[in-house]
């Protein structure tokens, strides 16, 4: 089923926030200003569909570190219902895993209500100019990185880094629905 850009909110700009890493620090759009490419990911701890592509979102972060890029993941679920989704446990998946992009907390839900973000993951990619480019799944196949033979993030971060369109049909992600309170 195709999606149009209108849906996917192409074209739109980011939306500020002011939200607390696992580091302790506090993050905005202002934090990642000099760099060219921002990818914001809604995930969370529980979700298995995030289980099974968190090392594929921290080798992107790795393999794009040398270049104007910042990845940062926003965890909006409700942590008293699913109380894996907490800060302190966000902080241990963070260090577990090792981690080497923002992971922040979405507390109040208001970022990902803001963001229209529907699932976990969710992911976002914009210009330096903070325009919506790319609103898309990771790659082809969550659940078997074996199997994946198409991987449009990276092919839509290549293609903001390098001022080009994204010439490619947008396919959404799949998930779990965000746990709202």
């Amino acid at each position: 089923m195709a999606v149009s850009p209108k849906e996917l909110k192409i074209g739109t700009k980011a939306i500020d926030f002011n939200l607390k890493g696992v580091d302790g620090k506090y993050y905005s759009l202002d934090t990642f200003k000099n760099k060219k490419v921002l990818c914001i990911i809604f995930m969370c701890n529980h979700c298995p569909y995030v289980i099974a592509v968190q090392e594929r979102i921290n080798q992107i972060a790795r393999d794009y570190a040398g270049r104007s890029f910042a990845l940062v993941a926003i965890n909006p679920n409700d942590d008293v219902a699913y109380p894996e989704d907490s800060f302190e446990n966000m902080k241990k998946r963070a260090n577990e895993i090792g981690y080497v992009f923002t992971y922040l907390r979405d507390e109040t839900q208001e970022i990902a209500k803001a963001y229209d973000a529907a699932c976990t993951p969710d992911v976002y990619v914009y210009d330096k100019d903070r325009i919506l480019r790319y609103r898309g799944r990771i790659d082809d196949n969550w659940k078997d990185e074996t199997n994946v033979t198409r991987k449009e993030l990276r092919l839509a971060i290549d293609k903001v880094l390098e001022d080009k369109e994204i010439d490619f049909e947008m396919i959404p992600t799949i998930g779990c629905s965000i746990k709202w309170k």
